[in-house]
């Protein structure tokens, strides 16, 4: 039989690894149902990080308008982590025992609904409520899609997939100080929540009629689904989370996480707020968006470059787990320079030590997720996902009230908090270096 020169690349037969292109262009030639499956998970985390970023995009709006103090944004943030926590307890686990595209169809119809509430509260304790309701449904979002990318990539693509699908994250907090300001203008700071609302409800019909499991999707072809099925998928059971909870890999993630998760919170309620303040910005596009466009687009090159990183290594012929980790050290030494921004003498400064910062925590994140995946039996990699989030979360409860309580006390004084965040990043990779199996680990019995 004869077969294409272009088939067979010539570093290969000159005996050297295959570049990443190279094995971009092999990945692709067998199929594209798995990208597909992403984009719908990409565009559910957009949505998801459209309805949490809304809150600190007007929170200006707010405060003023319902007399908030800084102890009370906090607090409203704290019920939503408390939900938040409370939902990954759950989620994870459902996710496993159900399948992710119903138990992922409900919990987004779940937020959509909780997301257009926030527009017939007229009080902080109504907001708490909402913002309750909003994170309980909103944590199923990262533990089904961890479960979507473990079902339909191999390991040398995972950290590309998370990378890309987390980008949504980073889409959503710069698409909202964009479309939010201009919702508001026309009808109202209550119509931006029943706006946002309805994306999700949107989002649902495309993934209901779309979406499937490799083994029983109409579409994907024997080659692609050969090239994602290299492990044996177990039988769905129930495992109980005694047999979860003796595996090291879910504590290695589970505090790694804790640590270094209530970072991108942090970001995600108070950025706003802390250039407000600092740089007298409204918010307006001109003002606060186009700011929080570049920090974002920053962070999304981050997510992807983070997992290309990762991916290019391994393709260079590292092992999955040690590729992850190189990775998260590079991270951790570019978010130093968070320090710099508290007392950066111009905005676009204080914008650029930011954008940095974050870019490497989004890249960082793709390559945490990936090692979760990479050591994680693939039945039981939501409830293991699902545990780590919900100790994240909880730590994430905890960091809005230490934030609130040191904005309070040092009069909305930024220089200590960014001083503290990249000691989280080198504490957490220490753990993972010494805790992270190096293979996908056995159930015990």
């Amino acid at each position: 039989m004869h077969t294409p020169q272009h088939d067979t690349p010539i570093t290969a037969l000159a005996g050297a690894p295959p570049t990443l292109r190279q094995r971009w262009h092999s990945a692709m030639a067998v199929g594209h149902t798995r990208w597909w499956m992403l984009a719908l998970v990409f565009f559910a985390t957009t949505i998801n990080y459209i309805d949490r970023a809304a809150l600190g995009v007007l929170q200006p709006i707010l405060a003023k308008e319902l007399s908030w103090t800084a102890q009370d944004y906090a607090n409203i943030n704290f019920w939503f982590q408390m939900g938040y926590a409370i939902g990954f307890a759950v989620q994870g686990r459902f996710i496993d025992r159900v399948g992710v595209k119903h138990a992922f169809a409900l919990a987004v119809l779940l937020w959509s609904l909780a997301a257009a509430s926030h527009g017939l509260a007229a009080s902080a304790v109504g907001f708490m409520i909402c913002r309750f309701l909003l994170g309980l449904s909103e944590a199923a979002n990262y533990p089904a899609c961890v479960k979507t990318t473990r079902l339909w990539f191999p390991a040398g693509e995972r950290a590309m997939a998370t990378g890309l699908f987390n980008a949504g994250t980073n889409v959503g907090a710069l698409v909202t100080p964009v479309l939010l300001p201009l919702i508001m203008m026309v009808w109202g700071w209550q119509a931006v929540f029943f706006v946002i609302g309805s994306f999700g409800l949107i989002w649902l019909v495309f993934w209901l009629r779309h979406y499937h499991d490799p083994a029983q999707h109409p579409g994907v072809s024997r080659a692609e689904l050969n090239y994602i099925s290299a492990e044996a998928q177990a039988p769905a059971g129930k495992v109980p989370y005694s047999r979860i909870l003796r595996l090291r890999g879910t504590w290695a993630y589970a505090l790694a996480f804790t640590m270094t998760a209530p970072v991108f919170w942090f970001y995600l309620y108070w950025l706003p707020p802390f250039l407000n303040q600092q740089y007298q910005l409204g918010i307006s596009v001109t003002q606060m968006g186009i700011p929080l466009i570049v920090i974002y687009l920053t962070a999304d090159v981050g997510s992807v470059g983070g997992g290309a990183l990762s991916s290019w290594l391994i393709a260079r012929g590292m092992a999955p787990i040690p590729a992850r980790l190189t990775a998260m050290l590079l991270c951790a030494l570019c978010i130093l320079s968070i320090i710099a921004a508290a007392g950066a003498s111009s905005l676009w400064l204080a914008v650029a030590a930011i954008s940095l910062a974050i870019g490497a925590h989004q890249a960082w994140t793709a390559n945490i997720w990936s090692l979760v995946m990479d050591f994680t039996p693939k039945e039981v990699v939501g409830s293991v996902f699902g545990f780590g989030s919900m100790i994240g979360a909880v730590g994430g409860m905890f960091m809005t009230q230490i934030v609130g309580y040191v904005l309070t006390v040092t009069n909305n004084n930024y220089a200590v908090l960014f001083t503290l965040i990249p000691c989280c990043y080198f504490v957490a990779l220490t753990w993972l270096y010494f805790m992270a199996p190096r293979q996908v680990e056995t159930l015990p019995e």
